[in-house]
C-alpha cells in the first residue's frame, strides 16, 4: 500500500511537471505581398507534429516540449521554406513570408541561382544542382537565348565549350558534336527525337526553350549506351517552358535581314483562385528568304502545357509541343580540286545548285506526363512519360563528282546533278520511375540515392528514290534550277526498324564528411531490335564510381570513372564464328567546380579521356580487301581539357566564356591511319560573350558582344587503304576546312515595364566559315545580318 501510494503520487507529480513543460508555437503564414497564406502546413521537422493554418493563414502548435527545433512552412503553390527556433519555458510566435513557386529569383547566364534547371533529373536521375554533380554540365538559360537573340541550337551552344557543328546537311538540320565524336545525340525534355545512331540531328525552336543542358562525356549510367544516349560524347537536352503561377507573358515582333519576319508569343498564370492548378502557352511563326537566292523557310510553333499541384506534395505537370518547318535545302558549293586540297568555292549568293521545287518538310510532336510526389521530408517518387514523333519529307538536288573531260582532265567546276525524294518516320518514347532519397542518414554518413528503372522505345521506317544523274551544271555560269519532266526515279526502297530496352539504374551519392564525397552507380540495360530480316538481343552493365573533395568551402574536386557499351556491331563474327560483343567506350574526366559571390560566378575546369580500345574491326587482306570476318582490338582516343567561367563578374555586368582542347585520334585502327583525326573535329574551339547593363541615367539599356572560335579541323576521314565511301579517296590525306570566328553584337533597352526593344548583329565582320558533311553539303555560316525586336511585358 505504501509503496504504490508512494509510485502514484510520483507518477502525478512528474505528469503535472510534464505537462507544465508543454507549450505551443503559434503564428501566421503570409505571402511576399502580405496576404493571408490559407491552410498552409506547419510542421516540426524529425517530430510528429504539426498544424494547419486557417483561412487567415493562423496556426498554432501545441503540446510542444522546450528545445531547439527546425519549423518546415509548406503550401500549394508557394516556396517551401524552413526556419530553427528555440522553445524555452514559454509560448512563442514565429510568423513565416513564403514566396510564390514560381517567383522569378534571380536570374544568370546559367538559370537560376539556387534552383536546379528544370529537368535536369530527366539526365542525372539525382536531386542535386549542376555544380554538385560528378559529371561535366553546363547550361545555356532562357535569359542567354532571349539576349542573344538566338534561334537555332548551333548558336545556343556556341556558348560552351567543345561543342561545335558537324554538319547541316544544306541547312535542313542541326547535327552537333562533342568530344570528337560526331552527331552526339539531341533530346527533348529527356527524349530522343530522331533515333539514327549517326546523329543527324534535328530542327527545333527556340520559343519555347526554357533551358538547354548539355552532359557532356559518357552518360551511361543514366542513359544507355553508346548507340542511343548514352553517347560517349554526350547529349544536349532541350528543355521547354512550363507553366508558372502568377499571370503575365510577352508578345514579340522580329524582323531583318533576308526578309525576316517572326511574331511570337507567351502567355502564363493560374487557372484557379486556390491557385493549384496552372497554364503556359507560347507560340511562334516566321517566314524567311536567305542569303542564298532561291532558299527560304516557314515555320510554325506551339507549345502548351498544363500543371495541377495535387496537395503540397504532389505535382502532375503535362506538356506538348508541336513544330513544323518547310524550307528548301541548299547544297551549297563545292571543292575546286582534289579532296587533299582546300580550294572551296565562293559560289555567288545569286547562284542556288538545286532545283525549284527541292524542299524539306519537317513535322515533330513532343508530349510528355511528369509525377512528382513527396513521400516524406527525404524521400520522393518521380515518374515520367517522354513520347516523341518525326515526321520528314524530302525532295532534293544532289551533286555528283567533278566530270573528266575527253582527253582524261578533271573539270572540278562541271558537276553531274542528280535527284532524291526521301520519307523517314520516327517515334521514340520514355517511360522513367525513380525512387529518390535526399542527404538520408546511416549514422554519420549521409545518403543522397536514386533508385529506379526505364523503358525504351524506338521505330522508324524509311523509303527513297533517286536518279544519280539528270543534268549536268556549272558552277561558274549561269545554273539552271528548272526540274526535267522525265525524272527517271529508282523503285522505292524501303528500311525500318524497332527496338525496346528496359533499364536499370542506382546511384548513391555518399558523404563522408564536410569535405569528402563518393559516387557510386550502374546501370544494366537489355535491348531487343527487330528488323524485316532478323532480330537481335543485346545486354550491357555499365558502372559509375567517382569522389569529390571539397578543401575549402565553394570548391570541388572531382575524379570519375565510367563506361559506355556500342552493342551495334556486336553480332559481328570473328575468324572462329563467334560474334565479338559489345565495344565499349570507358572515360576517365577529372576537374575542379567552383561556386562564388553567393553562387553568381562559376568556374569549372575538367580533363577527360575516353578511349574505345575493344572495337570490332574489319579484317582485311594484303590487297585492302575485306575478308568477311572481324576482330576485337584497336584503339580510338579522345583526350583533352574544357574550361569555362560562366555568371556575374559584376551586379551589372554577365559573361560566358569558355575554351576546349581536343586531341581526337585513330589509334591501331584497321581502317584509319594511325594517329589521324575523325572528320569535323577542331583542336580548338573558344567563346567569351559580355553582357554590360547600365544604371543611373542610362538605366534600361544594356550592350552585350560575342566572339566565337572554331578550329580548323579535317573535312573527311583518311582512309589507311580501305575505306572509300563519301568521297574518302584511300591512301589521300583529307584537307582542313578553315578556321573561322564569327562576332555578333546586342543593344537592348527596356522603356518601361511593358516595352522593351533589341537590336541584333550578327557576323559583324562578315566572316565566312564553311560547315561540311565529308565532301558534300558544303555550306557557309551566314553572312552579315541586322535584326529589329519590339517586346511586349505584362
Amino acid at each position: 500500500m505504501r509503496f504504490s501510494l508512494l509510485f502514484l503520487l510520483g507518477f502525478s507529480f512528474f505528469w503535472g511537471h510534464a505537462q507544465e513543460a508543454q507549450y505551443s508555437i503559434n503564428g501566421r503564414v503570409t505571402s511576399n505581398d502580405g496576404e493571408p497564406v490559407a491552410y498552409a502546413h506547419v510542421a516540426i521537422l524529425k517530430a510528429k507534429n504539426g498544424a494547419a493554418a486557417n483561412e487567415n493563414g493562423e496556426y498554432k502548435i501545441t503540446g510542444v516540449v522546450p528545445g531547439s527545433y527546425e519549423l518546415q512552412v509548406s503550401a500549394v503553390g508557394f516556396k517551401t521554406i524552413k526556419k530553427a527556433v528555440n522553445l524555452s519555458d514559454r509560448d512563442i510566435t514565429v510568423d513565416f513570408s513564403v514566396r510564390m513557386d514560381t517567383e522569378l529569383e534571380e536570374v544568370e547566364v546559367f538559370g537560376s541561382r539556387y534552383e536546379h534547371p528544370d529537368k535536369i533529373e530527366a539526365l542525372t536521375r539525382l536531386p542535386l544542382a549542376t555544380y554538385e554533380q560528378i559529371q561535366s554540365i553546363s547550361v545555356i538559360s532562357e535569359k542567354v537565348i532571349e539576349d542573344q537573340g538566338t534561334l537555332t541550337i548551333a548558336d545556343a551552344t556556341k556558348n560552351v565549350p567543345g561543342v561545335y557543328s558537324f554538319a547541316t546537311y544544306g541547312n535542313r538540320s542541326e547535327s552537333m558534336s562533342s568530344r570528337g565524336f560526331r552527331g552526339i545525340p539531341i533530346l527533348k525534355n529527356g527524349v530522343r527525337v530522331h533515333s539514327d545512331f549517326r546523329g543527324t540531328g534535328i530542327l527545333t525552336d527556340m520559343q519555347g526553350v526554357d533551358n538547354i543542358q548539355v552532359l557532356k562525356g559518357a552518360a551511361s549510367i543514366t542513359q544507355g549506351v553508346a548507340t542511343d544516349l548514352g553517347s560517349p560524347g554526350g547529349v544536349i537536352n532541350i528543355v521547354t517552358k512550363t507553366p508558372k503561377y502568377q499571370f503575365g507573358g510577352q508578345a514579340s515582333f522580329r524582323g531583318g535581314s533576308f526578309g525576316q519576319t517572326r511574331p511570337t508569343f507567351d502567355v502564363y498564370g493560374p487557372l484557379t483562385e486556390k491557385q493549384n492548378t496552372a497554364f503556359r502557352i507560347n507560340g511562334a511563326l516566321e517566314q524567311a528568304d536567305s542569303y542564298r537566292a532561291g532558299v527560304s523557310s516557314q515555320r510554325f510553333y506551339i507549345n502548351p502545357s498544363f500543371e495541377w499541384r495535387i496537395d503540397e506534395g504532389t505535382t502532375l505537370t503535362m506538356e506538348m509541343d508541336y513544330f513544323d518547318d518547310s524550307r528548301t535545302p541548299d547544297p551549297g558549293t563545292v571543292n575546286l580540286a582534289e579532296n587533299d586540297t582546300n580550294a572551296i568555292y565562293d559560289l555567288p549568293h545569286s547562284q542556288f545548285l538545286g532545283y525549284k521545287n527541292d524542299k524539306s518538310l519537317t513535322q515533330n510532336l513532343n508530349y510528355s506526363a511528369r509525377f512528382k510526389k513527396t513521400l516524406s521530408d527525404k524521400l520522393s517518387l518521380n515518374a515520367a512519360y517522354f513520347a516523341s514523333s518525326l515526321d520528314l519529307d524530302l525532295k532534293n538536288a544532289s551533286l555528283g563528282g567533278a566530270i573528266t573531260d575527253g582527253e582524261g582532265n578533271t573539270v572540278y567546276n562541271l558537276r553531274t546533278r542528280g535527284y532524291a525524294i526521301s520519307t523517314r518516320e520516327d517515334k521514340n518514347s520514355v517511360l522513367q520511375i525513380d525512387l529518390i532519397g535526399d542527404d538520408m542518414q546511416t549514422g554519420s554518413i549521409g545518403h543522397t540515392f536514386q533508385v529506379g528503372m526505364d523503358y525504351r522505345t524506338s521505330k522508324y521506317n524509311t523509303s527513297s528514290s533517286s536518279v544519280a544523274v539528270l543534268d549536268t551544271l556549272d558552277v561558274f555560269s549561269t545554273i539552271s534550277n528548272q526540274l526535267p519532266d522525265d525524272l527517271g526515279l529508282s523503285d522505292p526502297s524501303t528500311a525500318g526498324s524497332e527496338s525496346r530496352s528496359i533499364g536499370f539504374v542506382a546511384q548513391d551519392v555518399i558523404t563522408f564528411n564536410s569535405w569528402l564525397k563518393s559516387f557510386l552507380g550502374f546501370r544494366y540495360s537489355t535491348t531487343e531490335t527487330s528488323t524485316e530480316t532478323e532480330t537481335t538481343d543485346s545486354d550491357a552493365f555499365n558502372p559509375l564510381g567517382g569522389i569529390i573533395v571539397s578543401p575549402m568551402e565553394n570548391l570541388n574536386v572531382f575524379a570519375s570513372y565510367t563506361n559506355s557499351s556500342y552493342p551495334r556491331t556486336g553480332t559481328r563474327l570473328g575468324e572462329d564464328g563467334k560474334e565479338l560483343g559489345n565495344e565499349r567506350f570507358d572515360q576517365f574526366e577529372a576537374g575542379i567546380k567552383t561556386n562564388w559571390l553567393d553562387s553568381r560566378l562559376r568556374f569549372n575546369l575538367t580533363y577527360f579521356k575516353i578511349n574505345n580500345k575493344n572495337i570490332n574491326l574489319p579484317v582485311y587482306d594484303e590487297n585492302w580487301i575485306a575478308t568477311g570476318f572481324y576482330q576485337k582490338g584497336g584503339n580510338d582516343q579522345r583526350q583533352g581539357v574544357e574550361v569555362e567561367l560562366t555568371g556575374r563578374i559584376l551586379e551589372n555586368f554577365e559573361v560566358i566564356t569558355g575554351y576546349s582542347y581536343i586531341d581526337a585520334q585513330y589509334k591501331e585502327h584497321t581502317s584509319y591511319v594511325y594517329g589521324s583525326a575523325p572528320l569535323n573535329t577542331p583542336k580548338h574551339t573558344f567563346n567569351v560573350y559580355g553582357n554590360y547593363a547600365f544604371r543611373n541615367s542610362l538605366k534600361g539599356l544594356s550592350i552585350g558582344a560575342g566572339a566565337y572560335y572554331t578550329g580548323e579541323r579535317p573535312i573527311n576521314d583518311w582512309s589507311a587503304g580501305a575505306v572509300t565511301h563519301e568521297g574518302i579517296v584511300p591512301g589521300q590525306k583529307p584537307f582542313d576546312v578553315e578556321a573561322y570566328t564569327l562576332v555578333n553584337a546586342q543593344v537592348a533597352y527596356r522603356i518601361n515595364e511593358n516595352w522593351g526593344v533589341r537590336v541584333l548583329m550578327n557576323n559583324i565582320f562578315d566572316e565566312i566559315g564553311y560547315n561540311a558533311y565529308r565532301t558534300r553539303y558544303i555550306n557557309q555560316t551566314d553572312p552579315r545580318s541586322f535584326y529589329g525586336m519590339i517586346t511586349y511585358k505584362f
